[in-house]
């Protein structure tokens, strides 16, 4: 694990005191973008001085003859964090723009403290103004992202206004063609932090080598100078170390835990971390652990470990529905997990919340990671890349701390052609220099030799780049009937572990029948009956992730009595009630789990 990583552009928010802003806030539905745009189409808020008639003004009429055609105090409310779709029946399919506001006062605070607004995700693209001033726009759905407002601050009666833009677009990330809810909104806290001048922005740390027990860490201050010296502690292990800073804020330390206990799921064991350098200082707890491949193995502390794992997405439909918006929503879908015999979850398509990675932490799941550069990509287009690489850089440098995360995942199921294979490329040496402690993958996908369709072939370019071999199959649901699991084989030429990220079929809870009947459980039951032995007869086969733990919102799936806006894979129904193919996937596991013992 190199220390010499990119400057960091994220904020440690998440064990740091804050001022929370979440809760009510006051919202604007505006899909002609009235409040942003003149009737020419021209941006208001590039005017030396906007009108009143710009929303992000939050203007109040002053004389009864002022024309202003909004009011944010007599507006429709919200709740933060929480997706637009479903707090509203009238927003349950609506793409587009919509306002938030929410008014404050300014924290308490020194002379000398600093103050950021950190947003923890907003899907898609936010244009936030604070008392009428733009303080920029962030893109990407997913990721964390923040804004100084030291000098902006009035003492009392702050207006922080959101234009929030859902609108799928050809050159985003994701582009335009998704098998998930667009959910639109605020969809993670919203917080004040006040710091010093000089503050500890960011840490990282890592166990590197189990034969000399090393750990190396590094610290990025903000507001440095060059020389302030830095004190990272572990308490537990009798660990305390001191570094100055460079010209760039940078702090770098390496020492030897000979006692330390490793982190695993069987003993998911965190240790208490202190840092401080001058006024500022920041706690946190990690894990120490390595993983590594060797050959065809996987290797979780030096020893060979088989994945069992379930996919999820950040979706939580037992209290309403929606994007997860608190811990308790992330640690019952973790709870689930465990109840499955999983000891490691993909997160897909995007990066989840911060909870469930902590959360995972704790309760010991190692942890798939991805960002949404899913199918079909504007591969041509530099600022996609730049999106796409925006989007990695903040995942993991959120991240790279939590011994959960074994894995950084690039893509899902892209189609291969030179100008993807140019962009994954970048991608994968930019993941690199970001972290080169975890492994890297991506979902890839299968085909058939031309001379025998019945052997599946896994050969991608991008399999070169890649530590664990991954792919998604279907066979028995888009590819054939059930019975060709039985006599498919498989043709993978790496050296390297394989990983079945994906697999599964629809099954509506409750919906009974033969297995020849698809939707019915039974359907479904078969084909996990069928696929598991033949995902072992795979020669490196290291563990899988099945499509998907719940059931969850899909513009795609339509059909009435069915479907009615859902994917169906899951092994769980939308509320949390399991199908017949849970049992068979969880009896699956607990025998693999037998045999490590």
């Amino acid at each position: 694990m190199g220390v010499h990583a990119k400057p960091a552009t994220v904020l440690q928010a998440y064990v740091r005191d804050t001022v929370s802003l979440d809760g009510e806030w006051k919202a604007i539905v505006d899909p002609y973008e009235n409040g942003y745009y003149d009737y020419r189409y021209q941006p208001f808020d590039q005017r030396p001085e906007p009108p009143p008639g710009a929303f992000f003004t939050d203007s109040k009429m002053q004389n009864p003859w002022d024309l202003i055609e909004y009011d944010f105090d007599k507006a429709m409310s919200l709740q933060v964090p929480g997706d637009w779709n479903t707090q509203d029946t009238r927003l349950y399919y609506y793409e587009g723009s919509v306002w938030y506001r929410k008014t404050f006062d300014a924290p308490a605070r020194g002379a000398a403290d600093r103050v950021f607004v950190h947003f923890g995700a907003v899907n898609y693209r936010a244009d936030v103004y604070l008392n009428g001033q733009k303080l920029g726009v962030h893109e990407g759905g997913f990721t964390p992202f923040h804004f100084e407002v030291t000098d902006g601050l009035r003492p009392t009666g702050n207006s922080l206004v959101l234009k929030v833009d859902n609108k799928r677009r050809a050159d985003a990330v994701p582009t335009l063609n998704t098998d998930w809810w667009n959910y639109g909104g605020i969809t993670r806290s919203v917080s004040l932090l006040v710091v010093p001048a000089t503050f500890v922005r960011d840490y990282r740390l890592g166990l590197v080598s189990l034969d000399e027990w090393e750990v190396v860490a590094s610290v990025q201050l903000d507001g440095a100078r060059g020389g302030e010296p830095v004190t990272l502690v572990l308490p537990e292990l009798g660990i305390h170390e001191t570094a100055e800073a460079d010209a760039q804020g940078l702090a770098a330390f390496r020492f030897r835990v000979p006692d330390a206990g490793l982190w695993s799921p069987e003993s998911p064991r965190l240790y208490r971390v202190e840092i401080s350098s001058g006024n500022d200082s920041l706690v946190d707890r990690i894990g120490l652990r390595t993983i590594a491949t060797r050959g065809k193995q996987l290797l979780l502390n030096g020893e060979p470990v088989f994945l069992r794992g379930i996919s999820i997405h950040e979706e939580y439909s037992a209290e309403g529905g929606g994007r997860v918006r608190d811990a308790a929503q992330a640690r019952q879908l973790l709870l689930w997990a465990k109840e499955l015999g999983c000891n490691f979850v993909r997160l897909a398509h995007y990066p989840h919340n911060e909870h469930i990675v902590r959360l995972a932490d704790e309760m010991g799941l190692m942890v798939w990671s991805e960002i949404p550069v899913y199918w079909t990509i504007d591969w041509g287009n530099e600022d996609t890349y730049r999106n796409a690489e925006d989007q990695l850089t903040a995942m993991i440098q959120r991240d790279r701390s939590r011994a959960a995360v074994i894995v950084w995942s690039l893509a899902n199921e892209t189609p291969v052609s030179e100008a993807r294979n140019r962009f994954l490329t970048r991608l994968a040496a930019a993941a690199r220099e970001l972290d080169d402690s975890r492994l890297l993958s991506a979902a890839m996908e299968k085909h058939y030799r031309s001379d025998d369709p019945e052997v599946a072939v896994v050969e991608d370019p991008l399999a070169e780049l890649v530590d664990l071999v991954s792919f998604n199959q279907y066979i028995g649901w888009y590819d054939g009937r059930p019975e060709k699991i039985d006599r498919v084989r498989w043709e993978i030429a790496y050296d390297k572990p394989v990983f079945v990220s994906e697999f599964g079929a629809d099954a509506r809870q409750g919906l009974q029948g033969g297995i020849e009947e698809i939707w019915t459980e039974e359907y479904q039951e078969d084909l996990y009956r069928r696929t598991l032995p033949m995902l072992d007869r795979i020669d490196g086969f290291v563990g899988t992730s099945p499509w998907i733990l719940a059931d969850f919102r899909s513009p795609r799936r339509v059909l009435p009595g069915v479907q009615d806006d859902y994917n169906r894979k899951g092994l769980l129904s939308e509320k949390g009630v399991p199908k017949k193919a849970f049992f068979v996937l969880r009896d699956y596991y607990r025998g693999k789990a037998a045999e490590e013992r």
